[in-house]
């Protein structure tokens, strides 16, 4: 594999922990929300799961075509994410808060396949960080909207 590959290889594991840590995370809001909100964040929040749990697949399979072995343990993703999970109950605009933070730690990630992508030619893999940047920014903006009053 080229070194401009291997980079890519490298962001794009990253963004694949970072986006199955999130949809763990976001299928667990979805299971424990609680509240006046409960209605409209737990089919949010389901949107959202759904979403991820297809980008994962299309992410790892990006990584196989490379030529690379895609990360695919609880382990192998806890050294690779930086989304933090969720630990006890969580309120629901906390669940907002900290979901809004986190589609913006995968829109930066997805943007760091970008440059990688970008500096290697490989504009299959920028396409693919392009998306799923517009899709985490569509996200974030989503949640930020129920915690306006």
């Amino acid at each position: 594999m080229a070194k401009s590959s291997s980079k890519v290889v490298e962001e794009l594991s990253h963004l694949l922990a970072d986006s199955y840590t999130l949809y763990l995370k976001t299928h667990n809001f979805h299971w424990n929300v609680t509240g006046p909100m409960f209605t409209t964040l737990h089919g949010l929040f389901m949107t959202q799961y759904s979403e991820l749990a297809l980008a994962v697949d299309e992410i790892a399979e990006r990584i196989r075509t490379l030529g690379a072995p895609a990360p695919g343990s609880y382990a192998e993703f806890a050294g690779l994410t930086a989304v933090k999970e969720a630990k006890g109950t969580t309120a629901a605009t906390q669940m907002v808060r900290q979901l809004t933070a986190d589609q913006a730690t995968l829109a930066a990630a997805a943007q760091r396949v970008v440059q990688a992508a970008q500096a290697g030619g490989d504009e299959a893999s920028a396409d693919l960080g392009i998306r799923r940047m517009q899709v985490h920014q569509k996200n974030a903006w989503m949640l930020r909207s129920h915690l306006e009053k």
